[in-house]
């Protein structure tokens, strides 16, 4: 009976609970805890594969309105003012810069979040399966979050001081402060990028997990019809 639940919830979970019996014509006892936790564990690597690969190239966040890295708040708010004062181009470069950033750090994520992934229990992967449309992405943030932080914090800054962002951001944050509108210690960049790097690989980790529960055969058929059976 504890089989079958889990294989119940696979399958309502990832296909639906008639498509999982109609179309692939197995029953829900075929399936081993094993085979369902490595089903899951192989669309969720899917999904790795799909998030990283989106977010880790040239305007995987810059032209991507849903992860783009804007101004930090305070210069966000200024930005017009800046504008009118000449400043546009500095502003577009640092914006520009902060995003190239976050697109170099972000494949460095892909070794911890496959060690998670490996980790994945079946009582965690019964969660997942009972849980909300962003289970998995949760499971992984939680495992991870911490780790990729300081992962990522090196990158980001040996990024920022190439395309000399730490310059420009000081730069516009001068000027920003001459106006009254910065405070002279609001100016940790580097963290703001970390932290806005980590939101968007965690959004689009969301939208992979969507997508994969959402239309599985159209996502990884390969991978479902090996774990479930081949289609009768």
């Amino acid at each position: 009976m504890k089989t079958e639940r889990m294989i119940r919830a696979l399958g309502c979970g990832l296909l639906g609970c008639g498509l999982l019996t109609t179309a692939f014509g197995i029953t829900l006892s075929s399936l081993s805890n094993a085979d369902a936790s490595s089903g899951l564990k192989k669309a969720l690597d899917q999904g790795i594969n799909q998030a990283v690969g989106k977010l880790g190239v040239t305007d995987g966040f810059l032209k991507n309105p849903a992860v783009m890295i804007p101004l930090p708040p305070k210069l966000a708010k200024a930005e017009s003012m800046m504008r009118m004062l000449g400043m546009g181009e500095q502003a577009d470069q640092l914006k520009t810069s902060m995003n190239r950033a976050a697109e170099a750090a972000v494949p460095e994520s892909k070794v911890l979040l496959k060690q998670a992934l490996q980790k994945m229990t079946v009582d965690d992967a019964k969660n997942i399966l009972a849980g909300g449309q962003d289970s998995a992405t949760q499971y992984f943030k939680s495992a991870t979050y911490s780790p990729l932080k300081l992962k990522f914090a090196p990158i980001i800054f040996k990024e920022t001081q190439k395309v000399k962002l730490a310059e420009s951001y000081n730069k516009v944050a001068e000027k920003g402060v001459a106006l009254g509108l910065l405070k002279p210690e609001e100016g940790s960049l580097e963290s703001y990028v970390t932290e806005k790097t980590l939101d968007g690989l965690f959004l689009m980790m969301a939208d992979e997990e969507r997508a994969i529960r959402k239309d599985p055969l159209g996502q990884a058929s390969s991978l479902l019809k090996k774990v479930f059976g081949a289609l009768q």
